[in-house]
């Protein structure tokens, strides 16, 4: 485990939104750590560092508390809407080795034919993998693919040691020759039509 990820934490005893604002005020974010059988355990963590970590999608978090280090993942993020500022973070602890379902970006690979536009139908696959091995997204290669082309979930060759765990048949990418030019061609042909008489 990276050192980068590592998040010194405290525990909190006082609740509620009074709390929480002190909380702010003193440049830290109230949290959750949920998971194992094990009690719920309510932290504080530096607001600044934990900004950072979260940029990355399904970001793990080496979180330290009292001397012993809990993996965890990000599983809830709360920001006020206007400001943007981190309100609370839910995180559930996990165990080395152990697969968790993570929805990991899909990134296209290549240009498709020209004349084509690729159409991303989603955005996202859910994939069972190790907790400490989540990749950053998923390539679908598109290179010169053609009018017409489908890209299923099944048909995306995954990371190593990733399970599907989205429907097989779940449409991901759509090749197709813009409406557009289609009609504006036809639109051009009757419009000549009327002077040619």
């Amino acid at each position: 485990m990276d050192e980068d990820n590592k998040v010194v934490a405290e525990t909190r005893d006082s609740f509620g939104k009074g709390a929480a604002r002190r909380l702010r005020v003193a440049g830290r974010v109230p949290a959750v750590i949920y998971g194992h059988g094990s009690e719920t355990q309510h932290v504080s963590l530096p607001a600044h560092q934990t900004s950072l970590l979260l940029r990355r999608a399904n970001a793990l978090l080496n979180i330290e508390i009292e001397g012993k280090s809990q993996l965890t993942l990000v599983k809830d993020v709360q920001k006020d809407p206007v400001r943007q500022i981190i309100e609370h973070i839910d995180l559930v602890a996990v165990r080395q080795g152990e697969k968790v379902d993570v929805e990991v970006p899909v990134h296209l690979v290549g240009e498709p034919f020209p004349g084509s536009i690729a159409m991303l139908e989603v955005a996202t696959l859910r994939l069972q993998v190790e907790a400490t091995h989540i990749p950053e997204n998923v390539k679908v290669e598109i290179e010169g693919a053609h009018d017409g082309t489908l890209i299923h979930a099944k048909d995306i060759e995954l990371p190593r040691g990733a399970v599907l765990a989205d429907e097989p048949d779940l449409l991901i990418v759509n090749i197709a020759a813009p409406a557009a030019t289609r009609v504006d061609a036809e639109a051009e042909e009757a419009a000549e039509a009327p002077a040619a008489e």
